[in-house]
């Protein structure tokens, strides 16, 4: 079986404080891809109309990885705790995620990634919460909460049916059930000592489409439970199985 091709979108190391931290971050995301055998992709806002067609042209799956916050204009909201959003990355994933749709290939979202799928899908974010946020990466320092699984969910399917599972938390913007997306079903929740119950995975409610997000970062494996290896191969299998490019594009003429 020939190596699938995964469009990963990345954060741009020279729009951060810390350029050095970026590369290093992205570099995780890619490491875990090429782990369980994928080809990434690698794309940030930067990427020009021809360079972006043509990675979409052949991509199997699609990575939304972690990073700033999303513009809340993009859910019809002013901001209020927001920061940092980077418009230029809205619009990149916006657009691999509606290619990644309409080819009909795996999407997998990692923390922001989670959040970008759930505001494409139509629906919304908090803003700001606190208590979920860690010392900035890469520091041992990391704040952890247990994760529950939904029964029955791909996600708990994935990993096992885990039940004791404590993860990384490095956001501090989150999901709710009463935000939560049309064609979306939640996969994991966690407490919030003040807003209750928080969406940490969701999934399409497709069972034929692979297409799910954990707001944990698992590509952080210093941090994350060994389980979660599982999801990246997961991953990686549902998109070497899917129709090679060149069969999609004969399948379209």
């Amino acid at each position: 079986m020939s190596r699938p091709h995964i469009v990963t979108t990345l954060a741009d190391p020279a729009a951060t404080n810390d350029p050095s931290v970026a590369e290093l971050k992205n570099r995780r995301y890619l490491e875990a891809l090429e782990r369980a055998g994928a080809v990434p992709l690698p794309l940030d806002e930067h990427a020009s109309a021809a360079d972006r067609a043509a990675a979409f042209a052949v991509m199997d799956g699609l990575l939304l990885s972690g990073g700033a916050d999303i513009d809340p204009a993009r859910y019809g909201e002013a901001r209020a705790g927001s920061r940092n959003a980077e418009p230029g990355r809205d619009a990149l994933e916006d657009e691999a995620f509606s290619a990644a749709t309409q080819a009909g290939v795996p999407v997998l979202g990692v923390c922001r990634g989670l959040q970008a799928i759930n505001v494409f899908a139509g629906g919304s974010l908090v803003q700001h919460l606190d208590g979920h946020e860690s010392t900035a990466y890469p520091s041992p320092e990391v704040t952890r909460h247990r994760l529950e699984l939904a029964d029955g969910s791909r996600l708990a399917a994935i990993l096992g049916e885990a039940g004791d599972l404590e993860v990384n938390s490095y956001h501090h913007q989150a999901i709710t059930a009463d935000r939560l997306a049309p064609g979306l079903r939640i996969s994991a929740l966690a407490e919030h000592a003040d807003a209750g119950q928080l969406v940490e995975g969701v999934e399409s409610t497709d069972p034929d489409r692979w297409l799910v997000g954990v707001q944990c970062h698992p590509e952080r494996t210093e941090s994350s439970p060994p389980v979660f290896e599982r999801l990246w191969e997961s991953f990686v299998a549902a998109c070497a199985e899917r129709p090679r490019h060149t069969e999609r594009a004969a399948s379209k003429g």
